[in-house]
């Protein structure tokens, strides 16, 4: 899918409030509301709006503590990365998680209430876990940054 100049103008609209009807849309883009809905469907359909979601505040809800974890794993090949994966699937506290180049093999973005709910995470779940063999994690002192979305800026637009 080709985009043009109202395409972004739609997804950076959406990125910034995925909850905007398409008249606020309309009114903010300068196109009208039904060819933003058809647009805004295309853009669904092309995969290229994976979804919406309300960002919440995690802190305010009682998840204070956030770490990111390095995982190396004791062996690899086999079943054992997806083994690995379908632990990590099925484990609320972890918010994000990546394979990774580097000395680690996972990258896991942690979010829990406290120190005491993380430590246990970490010793009765990651370090229990048969095909974990090192855990390093830092906790999260001040988030500088975290910028949902992308810089649409750098998408190039096709001339007229």
């Amino acid at each position: 899918m080709t985009l043009d100049s109202f395409d972004i103008a739609i997804l950076r609209a959406l990125q910034k409030d995925g909850a905007m009807t398409n008249a606020a849309l309309s009114e903010q883009i300068n196109l009208s509301a039904s060819q933003c809905s058809r647009r805004r469907a295309a853009l669904e359909a092309a995969q290229l709006i994976a979804g919406y979601s309300a960002q919440l505040n995690g802190e305010k809800l009682g998840f204070g503590l956030r770490a990111i974890v390095r995982v190396n794993l004791r062996r690899h090949g086999g079943n054992n990365e997806s083994g690995f994966a379908s632990f990590i699937a099925r484990r609320s506290e972890v918010r994000a998680a990546f394979s990774v180049s580097g000395d680690a093999d996972y990258i896991l973005d942690l979010r829990t209430p406290d120190l005491e709910s993380f430590a246990r995470f970490i010793h009765e779940h990651l370090l229990a876990h048969e095909l974990v063999a090192q855990v390093r994690s830092e906790i999260v002192l001040k988030t500088l940054k975290d910028e949902p979305g992308f810089d649409l800026s750098q998408l190039a637009v096709p001339s007229r």
